[in-house]
């Protein structure tokens, strides 16, 4: 449902990756090649069932299940540098964007990210919409990550916003939970957008 009911909608806050920027199929590609050189594996559903997750918090998790006494700093900025090879091609994705265009100046907007600050950056520079939200929230600012809801509260307390006014646009599982945890409306993207599958 893209119209909203504006009556008790103060604020809105969006995920960035697969939600504003179709960002997911070129961050699968980037993992597959960087856990393939350290002899990880990951499938394309349980990357997307992870997804929200900061990527040093998947690389934690698939080092612990291999056993191997690898770095998960190394692993997640070898991850995030060959992701940002690929920037130039992310493109928008429309049918959420056009809602932010709508509302932008009259409503005020919010990206709430499991991503890092400086790839956050980057993407909403790419797509030439970065000042088009009051208030920008990523993996760095907040302790607790996706399905918890910090990332969202507080970007509902930088809009100064109380959560039950606001609605969060996302897709992924781990977002939804977030959002509902956070007292907020909610909306998947997925029942309008399918990301490109890799494999």
């Amino acid at each position: 449902m893209l119209e909203l009911d504006l009556s008790e909608v103060r604020g809105i806050i969006f995920d960035l990756d697969g939600t504003l920027a179709d960002t997911m199929p070129s961050h699968y590609e980037a993992w597959s090649v960087i856990l393939q050189r350290y002899g990880l594996e990951m499938s394309e559903d349980r990357f997307y069932a992870l997804g929200g997750w900061p990527t040093h918090r998947v690389a934690d998790l698939l080092i612990s299940e291999s056993g191997q006494p690898l770095d998960a700093l190394q692993i997640s900025v070898e991850k995030e540098s060959l992701f940002a090879e690929t920037l130039h091609l992310v493109q928008p994705i429309e049918h959420t964007t056009s809602v932010a265009r709508k509302h932008r100046g009259s409503i005020p907007l919010a990206v709430a990210t499991g991503a890092t600050r400086d790839i956050c950056e980057l993407i909403l520079n790419q797509l030439e919409i970065h000042d088009w939200f009051d208030a920008v929230v990523s993996a760095d600012e907040v302790e607790r990550h996706k399905p918890n809801p910090d990332v969202f509260l507080e970007a509902a307390r930088r809009l100064g916003i109380e959560p039950k006014y606001c609605v969060v646009y996302e897709d992924t599982d781990p977002g939804l939970e977030a959002a509902r945890r956070a007292g907020m409306a909610h909306i998947d993207v997925r029942q309008f957008y399918k990301p490109r599958r890799v494999t």
